[in-house]
This record gives structure tokens, sequence and C-alpha cells, in this order.
């Protein structure tokens, strides 16, 4: 296994949700891979942590890496937030993104997790999604 793919595929995930139309109706462009310092918009998105693991075979290198997706607001309920994370779903389960290294194969929903935080001022779903690539030669 290769973590080479890795780069490429955040790159391909931030590019399909930046430009996913119904996604920016609920968020605008508050689309970050960390948070910039500073006042934040009242509902955000980050890409979150992954985690990769080899899953190559004879015919070649491979990895699934499993990737979080958040949707952080400051509404006082969880229907925006769910709004968001609807869409950031619906964007990116079997997506066919293009990367610029490797190939992939599938991208599937995973699970989502919501809660509370930060003294319960804040609303936030994590989402996680599961994507299969392989180097190309």
């Amino acid at each position: 296994m290769s973590y080479g793919i890795a780069a490429g595929l955040q790159r391909a995930v931030y590019e399909r949700l930046s430009n996913d139309q119904a996604l920016a109706a609920l968020v605008g462009t508050a689309i970050f891979d960390a948070p910039p310092p500073g006042p934040l918009p009242p509902i955000y998105v980050t890409l979150g942590p992954e985690e990769a693991r080899a899953r190559g075979d004879g015919s070649g290198q491979g990895a699934w890496h499993s990737f979080t997706v958040s949707v952080v607001s400051g509404a006082a309920g969880f229907l925006a937030a769910k709004e968001a994370a609807g869409a950031i779903s619906d964007g990116l389960a079997d997506a066919p993104l293009n990367l610029a290294r490797g190939r992939l194969v599938a991208l599937h929903f995973d699970r989502a997790r919501a809660r509370r935080e930060g003294g319960d001022d804040l609303r936030r779903i994590d989402l996680r999604f599961r994507a299969r690539v392989e180097e190309t030669t």
C-alpha cells in the first residue's frame, strides 16, 4: 500500500463539496480543511480525521480510506446541521471523483454521529465515509 493517493483523495472531496450547489445553498463557501482563525460562520463544514488501511491484491496496490466530514452549527437545534449533512451525504455517496493519482473504486457513506459540544452552544455532525482507491500504472 501507498499513502500517496491520500492528498489527491482529500483534494477531490474538497472540490466536490465546494462545487455542490445544494450544500452551497446551506453553508455558502464555508467549507474548510481546518477552520480559519477568528470569528466562524454560523454553520460550516470541515474535513476531518482519516484512517487508511492497505487493501492491495495480486493485481496491484490499493487502500481503504475512512475519512470524516463534519458540520458545525451554532443554531439552537440540529435541523440546519442535519440538512447540510444530508447534502454532503448525497453529494459524496458513490461520487465519481477524479484523483490526481490512482483511481477511486468506491465511495460510500459509513456512519454519522450528531452531538452537542462547546457547553451545548454548538451542534456537530461527523459523517464518516469509506473510499476504496487503487494505484494505476
